[in-house]
């Protein structure tokens, strides 16, 4: 597993119950290795309020020396001066995306060996896999994969694997073992202690 994928934590202003640059700057102390910046949803800023929150973010990752991706919007990736870029299996197609960024990070999301099959997961840097439990951050989350998802794609493939979807202290452990890294939504930005929260989900 690529060290940056340890702990990536996810997150727009519309999953936080706080400010969400506060947010941020608390997840950094307790020990987030990636950040993605995923404005989309009800309630999701758009336009240029969504690129300035982008922005504040952004700055906040640099002076920190967190690695900083933007989900899915292709448009705002160069104005953020992100570090890479995730997409899902219903955006940009990803060799348009490596070509437009060949020197970015690209993780690319797949939720089934099918999925998987039918990508060029092979232009990606690392793959989201899951949902691998029940998640409520996502609207558009798919069918729950498990830990034996996991393991079906990584058997298939020689790139780096972060899990998706409704982790948190009661199950990480499980996902640990796997050797994947963790992405996660709700168990910080919803904390009502980001900081402490992190320091749960590090081990």
């Amino acid at each position: 597993m690529t060290d940056y994928l340890h702990t990536y934590f996810i997150m727009g202003s519309q999953n936080c119950r706080k400010d969400p640059e506060r947010v941020l700057e608390q997840a950094i102390q307790g020990g987030i290795t990636a950040f993605q910046f995923r404005e989309k949803g009800k309630d999701a800023l758009v336009g240029e309020n969504k690129v300035q929150l982008g922005q504040r973010l952004r700055r906040i990752c640099k002076d920190h020396g967190i690695p900083f991706f933007v989900n899915d919007d292709i448009e705002i990736v160069h104005e953020l001066e992100a570090d890479g870029i995730h997409i899902g299996q219903d955006d940009r197609d990803i060799k348009e995306v490596r070509e437009l960024f060949p020197d970015l990070q690209i993780g690319l999301s797949v939720s089934t060996e099918e999925e998987l099959h039918v990508s060029r997961w092979d232009l990606a840097d690392y793959l989201g896999v899951g949902p691998v439990f029940k998640t409520s951050s996502k609207d558009d989350a798919k069918e729950v994969i498990g830990i034996e998802g996991i393991l079906a794609i990584q058997g298939k493939v020689s790139l780096p694997v972060v899990a998706i979807g409704g982790i948190n202290e009661s199950n990480i452990n499980a996902v640990r073992q796997v050797g994947a890294g963790v992405s996660v939504i709700s168990a910080i930005a919803g904390s009502e202690t980001p900081k402490e929260a992190v320091r749960r989900l590090k081990f």
